[in-house]
């Protein structure tokens, strides 16, 4: 290249990175316009499309190193052929490196979730924990590859949250823009996770935005597609499960039998939520009243599942086996139901163990075990109006996963792009709705909405419930040197009298001590080391505080409907 060349690239180049500096700083100042956010959309849904592609993969690669072999689809069956040490020694030392993960990551040794990134979406501007969701990835990753039984989608639907964080920092996102990148990155993520477009635009609107808003599908359509594309890249455009095409709905006739089949799948999506939230509430239990140190907790699990794994190698993972051999009908009654149980008791003891994973594949598991127990007794007692059992599997395995997720629509679209079974949409949707609407009865909506109220954060009521949780006594109140500011005078009277809050406090904490005093304000102060008296700030006015919940609330009716 010529001299003159030369000077016109740097040129080029200088000038280009200058551009890029100009309009990063507009979007930083402005937010992105629309056909900018659209790219955006796109570049998310790529990157998080790559992320569940490698860590599917990191997944399949460090089971077959762990496990010896290359067929990782069909490891259950070869692992019941490995030595009864090799099954029970590889959780136990997943648990181990899981444990250290989490406690260098994270201030709990709990693992970053779906529920976390709901909780993200609603009350942190569509941000999430960034350092502590990576080490969730990394041992949630372990956890699956060493015998955890567990699902991968959770914890790839929170990696690609982190991504949506780290890109919404960078830009400044305003809490609008941050939440729908969040859903831009959570549809890609369960798109390239199951190749499922529909269902993973869907999932992100109904789960982790809760709500359809017009403005927030077509960014979210982009990168659910995005992520789908990335996934057929490497899979092609093959479903996860492949059903035998035999039997049918006889439609009249044998509806009823699937409207049962939806009350059983939501009495076991209940069974599978409390069994998970009672595990937890026992390593809880005995973490204080024992000597165990939390870094350990994870290898008493895995200790566990190694011992369970011995005699029932079906629980290890994922399940994928086990799940396609119910909807192709090659289980007996007796085995569907026993795996069903088991399975439960598996999930529940990796997630009480804080080993790490998800809820939607053993959610899909079990509800295709209980669909076939369902289906065989039903064909058996009713052979002349009945279709094939395994479209009773196919059923319960959206009627419990619909149940356990709280996403009816988005789960039945899942089922429906999983099988490629698009005829007997009618007998999922029924048992859909039941079970539903039975398991919406005895927990929090969901098992997301559950795990979140049993934290006090309650989403599940509605934003008139956790919107004060959100807004800072700190960023409402009137400071002392506003001349509408309360008196000092009466603002020490009543510090005196034990009337006042803390700065650092929010809105909810605020609303009670209006209540139960009766006074127009309550003085704002910090809270000074032992022996020392409290520094006034200033003080928080009723009025001001019920003005800013009625911003709040109005501006989540705003996106809602937008």
């Amino acid at each position: 290249m010529t001299r003159s060349g030369t000077i016109a690239l740097k040129r080029w180049i200088s000038a280009a990175n200058a551009h890029r500096a100009r309009t990063l700083a507009v979007i930083r100042e402005k937010g992105p316009g629309q056909a900018q956010f659209w790219f955006m959309a796109l570049a998310i849904g790529v990157a998080a499309g790559f992320a569940a592609l490698f860590f599917r993969k990191g997944i399949d690669a460090l089971q077959s190193l762990l496990y010896g072999t290359e067929d990782v689809a069909h490891l259950h069956t070869f692992a019941a052929s490995l030595p009864w040490y090799l099954i029970l020694a590889i959780p136990v030392a997943g648990g181990l490196v899981v444990g250290i993960i989490l406690n260098w990551t994270t201030h709990d040794g709990r693992v970053r979730a779906v529920a976390d990134v709901i909780e993200g979406a609603a009350m942190w501007e569509g941000r999430v924990e960034r350092r502590a969701g990576l080490g969730s990835a990394l041992a949630s990753l372990i956890t699956l590859s060493t015998g955890g039984s567990s699902g991968r989608e959770g914890p790839v639907v929170h990696l690609a949250a982190v991504m949506a964080t780290w890109v919404s920092n960078r830009i400044n996102a305003s809490g609008v823009t941050a939440r729908d990148l969040l859903g831009c990155a959570v549809a890609a993520a369960v798109s390239a996770s199951f190749n499922a477009p529909i269902a993973g635009a869907l999932f992100a609107l109904e789960v982790v935005l809760r709500h359809f808003a017009v403005r927030a599908f077509a960014p979210i359509a982009i990168a659910s597609v995005a992520g789908t594309v990335i996934n057929r890249l490497e899979f092609g455009g093959v479903t996860e499960f492949v059903l035998p095409q035999k039997g049918g709905l006889a439609f009249y006739v044998e509806l009823p039998a699937f409207l049962l089949l939806g009350l059983v799948a939501g009495v076991v999506a209940v069974v599978l939520m409390r069994s998970i939230f009672l595990a937890d509430d026992m390593g809880n239990w005995i973490q204080r009243k024992t000597p165990l140190p939390r870094v350990l907790r994870p290898a008493v699990a895995g200790l566990m599942l190694g011992a369970l794994a011995i005699y029932f190698p079906h629980i290890i993972g994922v399940g994928y086996e086990t799940t396609s051999r119910a909807l192709t009908g090659e289980l007996i009654l007796h085995e569907a139901m026993v795996f069903a149980v088991l399975k439960v008791i598996a999930v529940s003891i990796t997630m009480g163990g804080r080993m790490g994973g998800g809820v939607f594949s053993p959610a899909l598991m079990v509800g295709a075990l209980t669909g076939l127990a369902f289906g065989l007794i039903a064909t058996a007692v009713f052979p002349n109006v009945s279709g094939s059992e395994t479209l009773y599997a196919l059923a319960g395995m959206g009627a419990v996963a619909a149940a356990v997720l709280g996403a009816p629509i988005s789960t039945t679209m899942i089922v429906f792009e999983l099988t490629g079974d698009w005829q007997t949409g009618l007998a999922v949707m029924v048992s859909v709705s039941i079970s539903t609407a039975i398991s919406t009865r005895l927990v929090n909506m969901s098992f997301f909405l559950t795990q979140l109220a049993r934290r006090g954060v309650k989403l599940a009521a509605g934003p008139q419930a956790w919107v004060l949780a959100t807004l800072r006594v700190a960023s409402v109140m009137r400071k002392k040197e506003d001349p509408r500011a309360a008196s000092e005078d009466q603002c020490w009277e009543l510090i005196q009298d034990g009337v006042y809050i803390d700065g650092n406090a929010t809105l909810d904490a605020a609303m009670p001590i209006f209540e139960q005093s009766g006074t127009p304000f309550i003085p704002v102060v910090t809270l000074a080391g032992e022996g020392e008296g409290p520094e006034l700030w200033g003080a928080l006015h009723h009025v001001d505080a019920l003005k800013a919940f009625n911003r709040k609330l109005a501006e989540a009716a705003r996106e809602e409907h937008s």
